[in-house]
């Protein structure tokens, strides 16, 4: 019979890998039950925690984990890439980790900590909730995380100003005489996704318009989706004028739908998306959108995470926001150029 492995005790405790590693370690955020459950699992499988990775402990291996919800989306790259070239200025690697949209699986890379594979991690946008990141840090795990505010003193944090996004956005377009603007949400519980329809809500009441529920879909942050929320959209009314999409994916599944629609932009319909992403100029008209320094963000956070794992890193604020701006374009003007 082949050697168990702490996903096969999981499996049978039915309980993450990461709890499985909790219980191995003696963590006290591990409740009696569920520890009864594993230790039950191990004794049934007879599994034996490794000896060489306990010995490991309190090495460093110089190596970061980046957790990201799809490895795909144009989003992470950026991040990704400052991430990678920040740490590898301070000899410091990377491990990619791709969730997949799946909270299972984020729980499963924070085992990584546990395991001493890594020396910190950096989730972006996590699905996990504020809870259970804090739990890991509250083990003394170094973590970073982009796009969450979390208010703890040993988890740094960076954000920009979605409340701004929103805003900015509907100015523009209620500027250029769009009454009826639809807005094209991402994953529905993600911190940008509730903060962006925020400031799209309050956008439109500086504004003077109505905030019309009907002319909200989900796109969940890919070209498809965004494709199939403004199909949703048209096919139930086609009154509106203009589409805020969250981000510039989504936007690009509305030029797939427009094209198809025979639907002019920006004549016939303005399109504003998030992320000024390279492809963005590659269309026509370019598509106007809200420019975030993701790169930045990345660089930036690599810095604070690595700071905390080498003891640099000083008690005082852990959350930081970032500006950014919207990048006006040829796909929200009429009468504009591809520029």
């Amino acid at each position: 019979m082949k050697d168990s492995k702490i996903i096969d005790v999981a499996r049978i405790a039915n309980v993450s890998p990461a709890t499985v590693s909790r219980v191995l370690n003696d963590s006290p955020l591990v409740t009696k039950e569920t520890q009864s459950k594993v230790l039950k699992a191990i004794q049934e499988l007879n599994y034996k925690p490794n000896a060489m990775g306990k010995q490991l402990r309190s090495r460093k291996t110089m190596t970061l984990g980046v957790v990201v919800l799809d490895i795909g989306i144009s989003y992470h790259a950026e991040i990704i890439k400052g991430i990678e070239q920040r740490a590898n200025a301070m000899n410091y690697k990377i491990l990619i980790c791709d969730s997949q949209n799946e909270k299972e699986r984020e729980l499963e890379y924070l085992s990584l900590l546990q395991n001493r594979t890594v020396d910190g991690i950096i989730l972006v946008a996590p699905m996990l909730s504020d809870g259970e990141i804090a739990a890991f840090a509250g083990e003394g795990y170094t973590i970073g995380v982009i796009g969450r505010r979390l208010g703890h003193l040993n988890i740094p944090c960076f954000t920009t100003d979605n409340w701004k996004i929103g805003r900015d956005v509907v100015t523009h377009l209620a500027a250029n005489g769009h009454r009826r603007i639809a807005f094209l949400n991402g994953y529905e519980d993600a911190l940008d996704s509730i903060e962006r329809l925020q400031g799209f809500k309050e956008g439109l009441a500086a504004a003077g318009l109505p905030f019309l529920p009907t002319l909200v879909d989900k796109g969940e942050f890919s070209e498809d989706g965004g494709y199939a929320a403004f199909r949703r959209l048209w096919e139930k009314s086609s009154d509106f004028t203009a589409v805020f999409a969250a981000n510039d994916e989504m936007a690009l599944g509305v030029y797939k739908a427009c094209s198809e629609y025979g639907i002019a932009i920006p004549d016939r319909m303005a399109v504003v998306g998030v992320d000024n992403i390279r492809i963005t100029n590659y269309v026509s008209p370019k598509i106007s959108s809200v420019e975030q320094p993701l790169y930045e963000l990345g660089a930036l956070l690599a810095d604070k995470v690595i700071d905390q794992i080498n003891g640099n890193l000083q008690p005082g604020q852990r959350d930081f926001m970032i500006d950014s701006r919207l990048v006006v374009k040829g796909s929200s003007q009429k009468g504009a150029d591809s520029k």
